[in-house]
């Protein structure tokens, strides 16, 4: 590793130990790192680090020239960096300041021990695919940034009254999902809002999507796995004018005329895990799994 990116929330701070830590690290390793342009300001307005450092501000000062890119805080934030990231195969290692942490999954007392395995070579890459989007008619909010890592989320807007997702996959009809939404999920996002939503966990390398109903009124209406190559057409029947379409956290109003065609991107993210982490790992933890005292073994 010669060159890294550095990427965190640009709307507070909280996490000063860890930020110093890991641009110690650095440092030390001779390691060149470019930090996030509305991030360093925040930073260096705060006084946790000096005014010295290159920054960048977008996607187009990226180039394949970085050999990692490092995140601050939640999945929220893992999730953002990927709009940094987008084809230029650059891999993210991810932090955890934030809460559950199933992406960014390095924690705060792990940073030293975790980057200098990376360094080392001591880590494996996972490959986490991602959903891309097309409506008809065109939407222009979709028109750089149509993908998602964690997932498309088709929901009702100012109305307690639930929609209609007519759902066709490769052409043909699977069903009319009526709900308050759908949600589309990649591996990635099944631990997200689709599991939340009562939809299945699904290892990050699976060749497959999962379809989840939020509050269907189809009682028999239960969460399907299929896979990757699948496309998928929506069709919405609302009675409102428009619904919400999200993807991630990026969400947009469309109209009800809005044909949705979903598929998987021709491009991944990589995620990096070092020797002392393990999704399972992360999985036990996050999810309590190892709380029952019968589970209590040597692990």
């Amino acid at each position: 590793m010669k060159k890294a990116a550095i990427y965190g929330q640009s709307y507070a701070i909280s996490s000063e130990n860890e930020i110093r830590t890991l641009v110690s690290v650095l440092e030390k390793n001779n390691i060149e790192f470019y930090i996030e342009i509305d991030f360093y300001n925040l930073l260096t307005q705060h006084n946790i680090i000096e005014d010295k450092y290159p920054s960048f501000k977008s996607f187009r000062d990226l180039d394949s020239s970085f050999d990692i890119m490092f995140t601050i805080g939640g999945d929220g934030t893992f999730l953002r960096s990927a709009t940094h990231i987008r084809d230029l195969n650059i891999p993210i290692l991810g932090i955890n300041t934030g809460r559950l942490g199933f992406l960014a999954n390095v924690p705060k007392d792990a940073i030293q021990e975790s980057v200098e395995l990376v360094l080392n070579g001591e880590y494996t890459l996972q490959e986490r695919s991602l959903l891309s989007i097309k409506t008809e008619p065109e939407v222009n909010d979709f028109k750089e940034l149509d993908f998602a890592l964690n997932e498309v989320t088709i929901a009702k807007k100012n109305t307690t009254s639930m929609i209609g997702v007519k759902t066709y996959l490769n052409g043909e009809y699977l069903t009319n999902y009526w709900a308050d939404g759908l949600i589309i999920s990649t591996p990635t996002g099944s631990t997200g809002y689709s599991l939340s939503c009562n939809g299945p966990v699904i290892l990050p390398d699976s060749k497959n999507i999962v379809i989840t109903p939020i509050a269907p009124h189809n009682l028999n209406a239960r969460p399907i796995v299929i896979s990757d190559e699948t496309k998928i057409t929506l069709e919405v029947d609302s009675r409102e004018k428009s619904y919400l379409i999200s993807l991630d956290s990026r969400v947009t109003t469309v109209p009800n005329n809005t044909t949705i065609f979903i598929e998987k991107t021709d491009f991944s993210i990589k995620s990096i895990l070092p020797k002392n982490q393990s999704f399972l790992k992360t999985l036990r933890g996050k999810l309590l799994w190892g709380e029952d005292i019968r589970n209590k073994t040597n692990l």
